[in-house]
Parts: structure tokens; sequence; C-alpha cells
């Protein structure tokens, strides 16, 4: 086996591939050379299996499959088991012993009548065009008053991640959240029953005005599985880079229209002048117009240029 890995090396593999070929660790193969001689595979594999003195004897372990599959012990765990039996006044192996054979037995889940729990991922929505899904949510603004924020909402539409809908309120409340959808549904000129709309659980999400709005409108409300922060990805990120651009104001806002005047112009950067890394960095309000397919086509053509002119300096394909 060291011969092979070492003819191997020779003829230009690399050592650490040519151990894992063979199931071997490098720092294996460093034990058994010594002094620039290697030892026989055979002994220092047989070096390796030496069996531990404390294990115990397969009579011991069918001694406690035995013990915990009695209709006494069956839906208990071995930290109840071993002193239940320290009770009776018998002792066969520690609780870890326990667990280890049970484990190799593939008993030790579903010791009752419990069953495992099912968490079974729903089915995501896809979205192939703008206007199909949109994904909003609400984030804290600081104030000049300690203890007291501005809320933003914000709806963004996940296919193009344009900004389609925003306001900044004083609260949080279901029916500011309503006006919001509903003024941003009607600037979209979304038709009926094309469009679903993605929240976290909070009350404003899925108050009755709010709810009662989606219905009248014909949209369909998705929330985020209960205690599962990543089901809303996208209003997070777009959050962040909120609160992480350089613009963003170093001093709380004095003021609601302060606020509102920032967020303005903070929509249309991002919307108009953001080139985004998801979109393939065009910005999001062109690639909800359908404008990508366009640029990243003349993008393609312009970089096939350069590279015919200068063949030496590209050791691959063109970007896409």
């Amino acid at each position: 086996m060291s011969t092979l890995i070492a003819d191997a090396c020779a003829a230009g593999a690399r050592l650490n591939q040519a151990c894992k070929v063979l199931d071997l660790s490098v720092r294996t193969l460093q034990r058994w050379r010594e002094d620039g001689e290697i030892k026989d595979d055979a002994r220092a594999r047989a070096a390796q299996q030496r069996v531990p003195a404390n294990r115990i004897t397969e009579p011991e372990r069918q001694e406690i499959l035995a013990v915990v599959n009695r209709p006494e012990f069956a839906h208990m765990a071995p930290n109840q088991i071993v002193p239940a039996l320290a009770d009776q006044g018998r002792y066969i192996a520690s609780e870890s012993t326990y667990y280890r054979v049970l484990r190799e037995a593939e008993q030790l889940t579903l010791r009752g009548k419990s069953q495992a729990p099912t968490h079974q991922r729903p089915e995501p929505f896809q979205a192939t065009a703008a206007n199909q899904l949109w994904s909003w949510d609400i984030t804290y603004l600081p104030t000049t008053l300690k203890g007291s924020f501005f809320y933003l909402y914000l709806i963004m539409d996940v296919f193009s991640r344009k900004i389609v809908g925003w306001e900044v309120y004083e609260r949080e409340s279901t029916e500011y959240a309503a006006s919001v959808f509903r003024k941003a549904h009607l600037r979209e000129g979304v038709r009926a029953d094309a469009l679903v709309l993605h929240s976290d659980n909070g009350s404003p999400m899925k108050g009755a005005t709010m709810l009662a709005t989606l219905q009248n409108l014909g949209v369909v409300p998705s929330f985020s599985r209960p205690s599962v922060s990543n089901d809303n990805p996208f209003s997070e990120a777009l959050f962040k880079t909120l609160k992480y651009q350089p613009a963003f104001p170093d001093k709380p806002f004095d003021s609601l229209e302060s606020a509102r005047q920032w967020v303005a112009q903070f929509a249309h950067w991002y919307n108009e002048e953001h080139h985004h890394s998801a979109l393939k960095f065009v910005t999001p309000g062109q690639r909800h117009r359908g404008q990508d397919t366009a640029l990243l086509d003349e993008r393609h053509r312009l970089y096939e240029a350069a590279k015919a002119r200068h063949p030496e300096r590209w050791s691959g394909s063109t970007r896409n």
C-alpha cells in the first residue's frame, strides 16, 4: 500500500489524494514511516485495531438489549433504566454504554408510543416574471427620542428585487400595512389572482384588515413557518442593504418627514442605480421592466469582441 502511494506521488499525484483513494489518512502514512523505512502494512493495521480493555463482552451487550426491550423498560430511556435496575440490586453497565449499544442496534429513538416529529417543508413559490411574488416586512428606523422608533414598511418584487412599495409611519398597524400594499398593487397594475404576497408572522401581516385587503384584491397570502427565521430572506437582505449602505445616516432621524425623504432617495438608488449581484449586475428597475436581457446580450458581445482582439488575455470563456 505504501509502495503504491509512493509510485503515485512519483507519477505526479498529490499525496492526500493518493491516500484518499486507499482510504488512508496522510497522518497514518507518516506514522508508518520510521527513519525513511516503511513499516509492514499488516502490522501497522493490526496495531490500530487494539480492543479496549474496558469493552463490554458480547453476552453483556445481548443482556442490555434484552433488558431494555422488556415491557417495563421498553418506554424508558437509559438514564431511567439504570437507576431502576439499581433499585433492584442489579448493575450491567453505565448509562453511556446503554446509549451506545442502543445506537448501534438502531433502537435509541422512539422508545415508547411517541412518534417522531414531522418537519415537512412546504413547497416553495417560484417567480418567473415580475409581479408574481412579492415579499414584505417592517423594520425599525432610529429616532432622536430614546426608545422610540419609526417603522419602515417595505414591499419588494422577488423576481426583480425592485422596491414596489414603501412608507414610514410612527407605529405598526395592520391598517397602515393594508394601505401601503393597496397603493403598490394599484401602481403596478397587477391583475387579479396573479400575485402571492409573502411575509413573516407578525401581527400587522396577519391582521384582519390586511387579510381582507388581500382577499378583495385576489392576492394569495403566504407566511413564514413559526420560529423559522430564514423563511423571508429577501426582505431581510434588503433591510441589511438599506442599513449598511454608506449613505445611511450616522445620526437618528429627527422627524418623520426626514425619514421619508431619506427612504425615497434610497428606493430610487436601489431600483435605478444599484447593480444587483443576484441579477447579474443589472438594476432591479431594469430587470422589472424586462430590459435586462438586451443589456446582458450587449455585454456578451462586447466581451467577445475584447476577447477576439486579445485572446491571450482570456484564460476561459467570457463572464456571464
